[in-house]
């Protein structure tokens, strides 16, 4: 399950996992006009941990997705 809500400066999009035990916590991932923010809880350290992707990492991760094992370049 997800959930995508649009506040005034970025696109939150948050994952739910539904499987099978055991679960992972949430991920929320928030778009910006100039990075995507993923962020997940860790209850192994109590921290959320974050990382932050450019535009043009993020759009690199959206094509890598469907390609099969190999080293590409994304023409622009």
């Amino acid at each position: 399950m997800f959930s995508v809500e649009h506040d005034f400066d970025a696109t939150v999009v948050t994952l739910v996992d539904e499987g099978k035990a055991p679960l992972k916590e949430d991920v929320v991932i928030s778009s910006f006009e100039e990075c995507v923010t993923v962020e997940q809880y860790d209850p192994r350290t109590d921290r959320v941990e974050k990382i932050t992707l450019s535009i043009s990492q993020m759009h690199d991760l959206v094509a890598a997705v469907s390609m099969p094992e190999g080293v590409y370049r994304r023409g622009d």
